[in-house]
């Protein structure tokens, strides 16, 4: 394994994340994270949740693609099915 691999998998035994966790799919793995998420507001209202669920999301999704085509914006757009314009606009939202 890589050293990126193995500091990603020392930070899911960190946060408590099992070995099944680990390879579960990407919507499971949203569900517990929205269920412990809910769990720890001790009876405060959650707010804005969908916009840190996207951010938490979008992030490094867009930071793989743009790994992935090696930081060729046209090329993760369209491996995102979005156009490039789009792309540059959430880069720059998100600071990347």
């Amino acid at each position: 394994m890589n050293n990126a691999l193995n500091n990603d998998l020392a930070d899911c035994i960190d946060l408590g994340v099992t070995a099944e966790q680990q390879h579960a799919p990407l919507n499971q793995c949203v569900t517990n994270a929205l269920k412990t998420y809910f769990e720890q507001l001790d009876g405060h209202s959650p707010a804005n949740l969908y916009e840190m669920l996207m951010t938490e999301v979008e992030v490094p999704l867009l930071q793989a693609a743009l790994t992935h085509t090696h930081g060729n914006q046209s090329r993760a757009a369209e491996i995102l099915g979005i156009n490039r314009g789009t792309l540059r606009k959430k880069l720059k939202q998100y600071g990347l």
